[in-house]
């Protein structure tokens, strides 16, 4: 490959990745995802916690 071409590729490419990066931080600023990573947490620990709490015989299914 010609080296100027090789050059501009590499330009254009580093150029795509620059946007793409700050596009990331953009969104990342604009949100709060670990809120929601949180919520989902505790939402699966709430739900582990009721699978894993034995039931009492009168609601246990029948064999």
């Amino acid at each position: 490959m010609h080296p100027e071409t090789h050059l501009a590729l590499h330009h254009a490419r580093a150029a795509e990745l620059h946007a793409l990066a700050a596009a990331h931080r953009l969104a990342a600023s604009a949100g709060h995802p670990r809120a929601l990573r949180t919520r989902l947490g505790w939402t699966l620990v709430e739900v582990g916690l009721r699978l894993a709490t034995p039931r009492p015989a009168a609601l246990a299914p029948s064999s």
